[in-house]
């Protein structure tokens, strides 16, 4: 099993959740995240004062599946959230050791 963690740019979570749904992949964390990368944030003008902002808004997704599509899951993210400009985010993939499922007790596979 793999952990599949990616940064992406808000904007593109729609696009990237129709991706996953279309590969038959429900289950999905997404959190609210800031951080930089190589863009490096940017000035923004609030209240006639110029300020820079160097941590961007992102979202951050974490997708456990089956070792047999981990790749397509990177595929169809990759595909889906990619706009061609800096910044677009990241994808890490982890080996996941167990899952339980807190519910039914179900680990491993199963509790995917």
């Amino acid at each position: 099993m793999k952990l599949v963690i990616a940064i992406i740019k808000p904007s593109r979570l729609e696009e990237v959740r129709q991706a996953l749904t279309a590969l038959d992949v429900h289950g999905m964390t997404v959190t609210e995240v800031k951080g930089f990368g190589r863009q490096k944030g940017h000035s923004e003008i609030y209240r006639g004062t110029e300020y820079a902002v160097h941590f961007l808004p992102k979202l951050k997704l974490e997708i456990a599946v089956d070792d047999t599509i981990a790749d397509e899951v990177v595929n169809a993210i990759r595909d889906s959230a990619q706009t061609g400009r800096i910044g677009d985010g990241k994808i890490f993939v982890l080996e996941l050791l167990a899952i339980t499922r807190i519910r039914t007790g179900e680990t491993g596979a199963a509790a995917l």
